[in-house]
């Protein structure tokens, strides 16, 4: 806990803006940093809740770009460029992902495979992703490529997985945009079923390539353990799990509830969480690809409970102002996002709501990030 680290790419790099510090000296600042912003609230976090401090990113990315002869870049863009830092290990990355991200490297080179210039539109490889499930072992690759073309890539792959066995599944994503984005919006499965399983508290998950899942599997579930726990449920409530993403938490918090309606707006996500309910037997959840604040008002839909976990930039007014309607008797509100988190329980309480108490946990050691989950009650007058 009081042992710094050194980085050859550190501060360059941007991805560890805390790697100066001891992590108890991360902890405190992160503790104080929340606990000002809620201040106003007269909220007080508990103590934040540590996690493991080094290679817990079971979601690496790396980006490509051409160098010379033949040569390529492979690191990561430097903080608001597209300049690529080069990086061969990180601190936080799981250790066999920057093994196989540093291996593609060597095979592009070895294939004679360009880095794809955004600008010229030309070249083949433009990033590569590498997933791993914490608890499975399994691993999934995915090769961003500026176009569909990809010479050679069956035996690319090949001799990837000659190397690294543990690959369970190979994919190609195609994005050509000029965008900051890693994926595009087309894949196509090079090797085995196209996605992963990992499991969380019990359960067991299906990860496709696009789908969000916390990079840090441990942390999330004891987040996910409280959040459950806030929400209160003894089996008589229906719950609304908004921004339900691939459906993790409500499928784990299912089994204390009498009905859990997810939404979430991304079509693949909720394709996800209804295998991942089948696979986990879940029979009293059900899933719909909608805006969450939308599908409130056009079913005039009043959950006892709200569990919601927006996006960093938070939630809009016309969700929340649908969620006031919805007028559950509790919010269960999680956040990566702890600034627009404060705006958006300021205008809960306009109407009614009161925020009852805030827990840290540290998701993303080594970097500024924090994690929150606050207790909102509906204050009947």
């Amino acid at each position: 806990m009081n042992k710094t680290y050194s980085c050859p790419v550190f501060p360059r790099c941007g991805g560890c803006t805390y790697l100066n510090m001891t992590y108890e000296e991360q902890l405190r600042k992160k503790q104080a940093y929340v606990n000002k912003l809620f201040k106003d609230l007269r909220l007080t976090s508990q103590p934040i809740v540590p996690s493991q401090e080094l290679h817990y990113r079971c979601k690496v990315q790396m980006s490509f770009k051409s160098k010379d002869a033949g040569h390529l870049l492979c690191g990561n863009f430097a903080a608001g460029t597209h300049r690529i830092v080069p990086v061969e290990t990180c601190l936080l990355d799981h250790e066999l992902a920057d093994e196989i991200i540093g291996t593609v490297k060597t095979l592009a080179e070895k294939f004679r495979l360009p880095a794809y210039d955004e600008t010229k539109k030309s070249g083949v490889l433009r990033h590569v992703m590498v997933r791993t499930g914490k608890y499975t072992g399994e691993v999934m690759v995915i090769l961003v490529t500026g176009t569909s073309f990809f010479p050679g890539r069956q035996n690319f792959v090949k001799e990837l997985r000659k190397r690294f066995p543990e690959i369970t599944t190979v994919i190609q994503n195609i994005n050509g945009a000029y965008t900051s984005k890693v994926l595009g919006e087309k894949f196509q499965t090079i090797y085995g079923p196209g996605f992963i399983y990992d499991e969380l508290l019990g359960m067991r998950f299906r990860l496709s390539p696009g789908a969000f899942y916390q990079i840090n599997p441990p942390q999330a579930a004891r987040l996910y353990e409280k959040a459950i726990e806030l929400a209160g449920c003894s089996g008589s409530e229906v719950l609304l799990d908004a921004y339900c993403g691939t459906g993790t938490i409500g499928i784990l918090a299912a089994p204390k509830c009498r009905k859990v309606i997810g939404v979430e707006l991304n079509r693949d996500a909720v394709s996800d969480a209804r295998v991942n309910a089948r696979i986990n037997q879940i029979r009293n959840i059900s899933f719909v690809c909608d805006d969450a604040g939308k599908y409130l008002l056009k079913n005039d839909f009043h959950p006892d409970v709200v569990l919601m976990d927006p996006p960093r930039s938070g939630s809009s007014e016309a969700f929340l102002s649908a969620l006031i309607k919805a007028a559950p008797k509790r919010i269960v509100y999680i956040s990566c996002g702890p600034d627009t988190q404060v705006k958006d329980i300021r205008f809960l309480m306009k109407a009614g709501y009161q925020p009852i108490s805030l827990f840290s946990y540290d998701l993303f050691p080594w970097t500024e990030h924090v994690e929150t989950v606050v207790l909102m009650a509906r204050i009947d007058t």
